[in-house]
């Protein structure tokens, strides 16, 4: 009988996906969800073995201008695009190799958060191929959607300047 293990009964690891990835020898993008934010990683392997070279979060928005009263909201498709933006101008700024992107156990549906952090990856100058008609729309990436009304253009204007 075989035994399932610990991290597939969970919901976190998916082996066979992870395998394929690790084969390819390139490095990832660790794209995570936890309850309020984003996390992102740059991953490379060697045997197996993941070392970070580039972390994360979309708490870092509030650095850039995201308004203190939308902090609940650092989870949405517009925080999601503007992380992936900013994790892009860093692997950019520090000349890191173009990665392939671990979305993990997360379902990655057209026009979703995983596709709006792709979408502000490769707006950023990271080379990714994907099919244009998974991105959201570019009103709900602007923030159109929100509750509370995010500027939008100031912060990534200011991740843009960034050094």
């Amino acid at each position: 009988m075989k035994t399932i293990k610990r991290r597939r009964k969970d919901h976190k690891t998916d082996y066979l996906k992870r395998i394929k990835l690790l084969k390819s020898g390139k490095p990832r993008i660790v794209f995570r969800r936890t309850n309020k934010y984003f996390l992102v990683q740059y991953v490379i392997s060697k045997q197996a073995q993941d070392k970070i070279l580039l972390g994360l979060n979309s708490k870092q928005l509030l650095k850039y201008g995201w308004p203190k009263e939308a902090e609940g909201s650092l989870k949405s498709i517009t925080a999601s695009y503007l992380t992936g933006f900013l994790t892009g101008k860093r692997i950019i700024s520090k000349k890191l190799d173009s990665p392939i992107i671990d979305f993990g156990m997360i379902r990655a549906i057209h026009k979703a958060k995983p596709y709006a952090f792709l979408k502000g990856l490769i707006d950023s100058g990271i080379k990714i191929n994907c099919k244009e008609e998974a991105f959201p729309t570019e009103e709900r990436i602007q923030g159109g959607h929100l509750k509370n009304k995010i500027k939008f253009k100031e912060i990534k204007s200011k991740i843009e300047n960034e050094k």
